[in-house]
């Protein structure tokens, strides 16, 4: 089987996954004896009412992003930070989408777009695709799920994220940089 056969399967698989997928638990149910659509709707009220409960958190960590793109500190403390964050590898260009990945995943994919139109197949490139895939978006996730629960407490939770986050960019500076570079971008 060459490449197209390969990709005719994997056409098929993705077009029937889902539907094969909601037909199997429609069934499971029937063969229960539960009352799928009930169930669906109830589980639905659900939601809707833990959305309302989270919706606060949401649209603080909004603003606050919103606030940060606007008026200009990433970029004001990517050029003071520049010359300490290359140290560990880190390009300034790549600095904002660091910072801004804790807080929003779209408003981060958005500032590495920026990194990598600006020059493709570069180190920062490199960098800022890795780094957006090896951190999380700590304070969205803190507030969604403790937000979702009732959960006023984080305790050690931003911590332990944070601590994640960095390690994460960390480490995938280190690797882009013996990967992909091999130390030209910093000479």
């Amino acid at each position: 089987m060459g490449s197209e056969g390969f990709r005719v399967i994997v056409g098929y698989i993705s077009v029937w996954t889902i539907p094969i997928i909601f037909l199997a638990i429609v069934a499971m149910g029937m063969i229960r004896r539960i009352n799928v659509y009930e169930s669906f709707v109830e589980g639905g009220k659900e939601g809707f009412d833990i959305f309302l409960r989270i919706l606060p958190f949401l649209v603080a960590i909004l603003v606050a992003i919103g606030m940060l793109r606007v008026c200009g500190v990433l970029g004001y403390i990517s050029e003071i930070a520049g010359p300490f964050v290359e140290m560990f590898r880190l390009p300034a260009s790549c600095l904002p989408m660091s910072l801004m990945k804790p807080l929003s995943g779209s408003g981060s994919l958005g500032l590495a777009a920026e990194v990598i139109q600006n020059a493709p197949d570069s180190y920062p490139a490199y960098v800022a695709s890795t780094v957006f895939g090896s951190t999380d978006t700590t304070f969205y996730v803190i507030a969604l799920y403790f937000g979702s629960v009732g959960v006023k407490k984080i305790r050690q939770a931003l911590i332990a994220g944070l601590i994640a986050d960095i390690v994460g960019i960390l480490v995938a500076c280190q690797i882009c940089y013996y990967m992909f570079d091999g130390g030209s971008y910093f000479q």
